[in-house]
């Protein structure tokens, strides 16, 4: 057996020692550094993840914003149409003419006779004008009437009854002119306007139940300063009148305001002193009442005997026979004549 120094010995530990000790270490440094590379592996993960989802986020904004930039045009683009439309319509209705007016309304009003029924224009007699004698001719009542006008609710109601005997049986004719003074008076519905349209309607399509549509039509009278009674409800009334005729026609022709732009012109010259059946220059306002060219002073205290009594004057005035004065009757049959201020 060989003998050794002791020296060596630990000589030879001590450098395996340092080995084992190197190679710990770079065992160390190496699990070190991989797991330094991981983690900056995993960050750059990160940071590209976060930068395609920024990128794609950016996209989607940009996308969005386009867009929204195509709705903004297309919504302006169609308000632009629209609002071109509409000004086009306006200019071609404002410079479109009214067109006729019902066949029975030749000088904007229409002409009631015996037994209520509609005189064709021209057929009529004309009836004595302010200052002509009354002879043996109707006497010729004239209405120029707002269905909104209260005033003119007011007269319908005190005289109607009265003057629906007079026409009746033939002792007098009535001329009933629907205008639309008060259009701005019923809350944006220009309901003056929609019923003297729905009047004028009843002129064209069922002219014989003219007389009774006017009186449903003042029955039905809204308050001033009111909507009024929409279409629908005007047509109701109107066809619920018994006797009147073609109430589809006359429905769609209130609801297609036919003769709107008719009732306008009419209104527009009338309030302008073109009064038919008048030699009034000026128009006084509504209700004006007119009996054979006579002015009737209408105010809201007038009782049916004051109409009474200047009816029979106009019928038998001139220039040397007084002025009669009827014995009031409750009766609404009382005729005037020219026989009646006769010896």
């Amino acid at each position: 057996m060989t003998n050794r120094p002791e020296g060596d010995d630990r000589a030879r530990d001590d450098d395996a020692r340092g080995d084992r000790a190197r190679d710990d270490r770079a065992r160390d440094d190496g699990a070190r550094e991989d797991r330094a590379g991981a983690a900056r592996a995993e960050r750059n993960a990160r940071r590209a993840a976060a930068r395609e989802r920024a990128q794609r986020t950016r996209a989607q904004q940009k996308r969005r914003q386009r867009g929204a930039r195509l709705g903004l045009q297309i919504g302006l683009g169609v308000v632009l149409v629209a609002a071109a439309t509409i000004v086009t319509l306006v200019l071609v209705n404002s410079s479109r003419p009214a067109g006729p007016g019902p066949d029975t309304m030749a000088d904007g009003g229409i002409t009631i006779s015996t037994g209520l029924k509609a005189v064709e224009p021209g057929a009529a007699s004309s009836g004595p004008s302010a200052g002509e004698t009354a002879s043996a001719d109707p006497v010729r009542i004239t209405l120029y009437v707002d269905y909104l006008c209260p005033i003119c609710g007011a007269f319908e109601s005190t005289n109607s009854e009265y003057i629906e005997g007079l026409v009746d049986s033939g002792a007098a004719t009535i001329d009933i002119h629907p205008v639309a003074i008060l259009s701005n008076r019923s809350q944006g519905t220009k309901y003056s306007l929609r019923a003297a349209n729905a009047a004028a309607c009843v002129a064209q399509e069922s002219p014989d139940s003219f007389f009774a549509v006017n009186k449903a039509l003042f029955a039905k009278q809204p308050e001033e300063g009111t909507p009024g009674l929409t279409d629908e409800q005007l047509a109701s009334v109107i066809t619920s009148v018994p006797g009147v005729r073609h109430g589809s026609t006359i429905e769609s022709c209130i609801d297609d305001q036919r003769y709107g732009k008719w009732v306008d012109e009419r209104t527009t010259a009338v309030t302008g002193g073109d009064i038919p059946g008048s030699d009034l220059t000026t128009f006084p306002g509504t209700p004006l009442v007119l009996v054979n060219g006579q002015q009737y002073q209408y105010t809201t205290a007038s009782t049916n005997d004051e109409f009474r009594t200047f009816v029979v004057g106009a019928a038998g005035s001139t220039e040397s026979t007084p002025t009669p004065t009827p014995t009031p009757s409750s009766s609404s049959s009382e005729t005037p004549s020219a026989s009646a201020t006769s010896d």
